[in-house]
């Protein structure tokens, strides 16, 4: 059971940081020294998507799968966890280049918005 939890608690983990990647440009309004954090993880974020690389976190995860006496599953995090809730036919690596642009788009706009905030503020 120990292990099943680790793996859960992984996916909660892989989770919050595509959500941090997608909207912690919003974080910066109130915590701005996570910029550096943020861009990073936006690099990453799309690096993986435009370059379809395998995160580290879906091979961890499989292993406490196993460990736990549970399957691992083929793929990544993506394909397995959000793909099917998004798109019912399979991830693809055009869907890949899509999700990418995406995570650019919603990031471009996050930040001309706090530019538009702190122009104001000055």
């Amino acid at each position: 059971m120990g292990w099943r939890l680790a793996a859960d608690a992984l996916v909660v983990i892989h989770l919050g940081f595509i959500l941090f990647v997608l909207l912690g440009g919003l974080l910066l309004l109130r915590w701005p020294r996570l910029l550096w954090l943020h861009l990073l993880a936006v690099a990453w974020g799309v690096t993986v998507e435009f370059f379809h690389l395998l995160c580290p976190l879906t091979p961890w995860e499989n292993q406490l799968r196993q460990a736990a006496g549970d399957a691992g599953y083929e793929g990544g995090f993506i394909e397995h966890y959000l793909i099917p809730l998004i798109y019912p036919a399979g991830l693809t690596p055009q869907v890949q280049l899509w999700l990418g642009g995406f995570v650019v788009l919603i990031n471009v706009a996050v930040y001309a918005y706090l530019l538009m905030v702190r122009c104001k503020r000055t």
